[in-house]
């Protein structure tokens, strides 16, 4: 059972952080509630400006991902019940059933925080911060750390709120941009190029949405160094590590190696559980997940007590989960590829060496979005267009379904129908 922080623990983290006296010497209202003067009004006042375009992957999501029969485009793994998830262990579906439903601790709980750290080498409980899915991790690490007169450094093309909640804050925000043309390579001294004085966050993604290669360790190192040498925080969202397609070629987390570094990790996509809305922080600097955590108060305060639970239970059983997800991404990756090498007239791509996701160039001149709207509408097969990563000659495929050898087929059908 585990209990709501305590407002003297808050008290003391907050002391822990300065408050800017133009902060200190004003009032905000909103909604008819009157905010007091410190650091939290500035952020609440910062959100209430803050500016945000469409999320245009969770919009098209939204829009065919509920209605399709044949999902091709999906980020995630494939998922269970949680009455396999009870299976794992004997005796949890009773411990399960005697959960206590109520507030649990805001930087999460014990026993998941105690599981987490365990998946990194030189990690403590007090490294980890939960979040309420890797979404809201995103989010308030930015905010938390970030604000106008800083500089950030996105490596695109990438999840979007990745860029757009960089750029809500108000700093300065240049891409690290990689193309297909060069086999979506690292430049490192286009990298180098972009620093500035100011640059204080650099954002990188490996393995890498949307696609499904790992950074080399040559380049990781040299990024690792080059973010040190500056003190620069690199923020890694490594929510497909451990499905790698070949474990032997997975990174040390960024975590491991950089104290100014902070690991995002998730339940959702390796793990194959997206419905536990669960995922966290990992990082050895403390003032850094000490102002993440005060940031959280304002947006979730804690995670679900029956999500905590599952979670703990699910990671202490990772291997199981991860292999059987791994077995389905290793059978599926020779069909969807034989199948882009038939339709080369269609598609081509840089085969994914992790994830259960990849990046295919898509060759017909015509508008890639109204292709894909055309195929889940006429054949319920939903692919993802690259216009929402801002590359209209893409397109994001997913193979890390069981039925994906009947979702391809059901598109191949419908290619040979329309060809």
């Amino acid at each position: 059972m585990y209990v709501r922080a305590r407002s003297a623990a808050r008290t003391e983290a907050s002391a822990r952080l300065s408050i800017p006296e133009s902060s200190a010497k004003r009032k905000l209202t909103f909604a008819g509630r009157q905010f007091g003067a410190g650091r939290g009004t500035a952020w609440l006042a910062r959100l209430l400006a803050m500016q945000i375009k469409p999320f245009r992957i969770e919009q098209y999501f939204g829009k065919y991902e509920f209605t399709a029969k044949y999902l091709l485009s999906s980020s995630d793994a494939e998922s269970r019940t949680i009455q396999e998830l009870l299976e794992l262990e004997p005796g949890s579906q009773e411990k399960f059933l005697r959960h206590w439903c109520g507030y649990t601790e805001s930087p999460g709980a014990p026993e998941l925080r105690e599981v987490i750290s365990g998946m990194y080498k030189g990690i403590k409980p007090s490294d980890v911060l939960v979040m309420a899915a890797t979404e809201e991790g995103i989010f308030v690490f930015y905010h938390a750390l970030a604000g106008a007169g800083d500089h950030i450094i996105v490596e695109t093309p990438c999840y979007e709120s990745a860029l757009e909640l960089a750029r809500s804050t108000g700093a300065q925000v240049s891409e690290w941009r990689r193309c297909y043309e060069n086999g979506w390579a690292h430049d490192l001294a286009a990298l180098e190029k972009l620093l500035q004085p100011n640059t204080k966050i650099i954002y990188i993604n490996t393995p890498h949405n949307p696609t499904g290669l790992l950074m080399t360790a040559s380049a990781f190192q040299q990024l690792i160094k080059l973010a040190a040498s500056r003190g620069i925080i690199v923020f890694c969202d490594e929510v497909y590590r451990e499905l790698e397609h070949d474990p032997a070629n997975r990174l040390l987390a960024a975590c491991e190696i950089y104290e100014r570094a902070v690991s995002l990790g998730s339940m959702s996509k390796t793990y194959g559980l997206p419905g536990l809305r669960l995922g966290w922080l990992a990082s050895r600097d403390t003032e850094i997940l000490e102002r993440c955590l005060e940031f959280k108060y304002y947006t979730t305060i804690c995670s679900s007590a029956p999500s905590e639970f599952l979670a703990a239970l699910g990671l202490r059983h990772r291997e199981v989960l991860v292999q059987r997800n791994r077995d389905i991404v290793l059978r599926n990756l020779p069909l969807l590829d034989a199948f882009l090498r038939q339709r080369s007239n269609f598609f081509e791509w840089v085969k994914p060496n992790a994830s259960p996701i990849g990046f295919v160039r898509f060759k017909p001149q015509r508008e890639v979005q109204s292709f894909c709207e055309e195929v889940v509408k006429n054949a319920g097969v939903l692919l993802l267009p690259g216009t929402v990563y801002d590359q209209p000659h893409h397109i994001r495929f997913g193979y890390g379904r069981k039925n994906m050898p009947e979702s391809l087929a059901q598109l191949s059908a419908y290619l040979d129908a329309h060809s």
